[in-house]
């Protein structure tokens, strides 16, 4: 019993992995065909050459908060050599 339905349960399987196949490259095609200039569907959710400010800046109001900052060094800097032209100087 076993044997005999094993061929039909693999083409079943194969037909629809085959169909599936043929639908994501029907999919590519389109896409690739479409126009290259044409604006995404997502247009007014593009945030291109928008600045992000983290909320981590933001006081209890949403303004940018006026406080100090702290900010972690590693591994050899120090105040003159971040005033410094740049590295290797003296």
């Amino acid at each position: 019993m076993l044997g005999s339905l094993f061929p039909l349960i693999y083409g079943a399987l194969f037909v629809a992995l085959l169909w599936q196949a043929f639908r994501v490259m029907s999919k590519g095609f389109r896409a690739a065909s479409g126009p290259i200039n044409s604006a995404p569907s997502n247009a007014p959710n593009d945030r291109t050459g928008q600045v992000t400010v983290h909320p981590e800046l933001l006081d209890s109001e949403g303004r940018i908060t006026e406080e100090a900052l702290l900010t972690v060094r590693f591994g050899g800097d120090d105040d003159e050599a971040s005033t410094a032209a740049g590295p290797g100087t003296e």
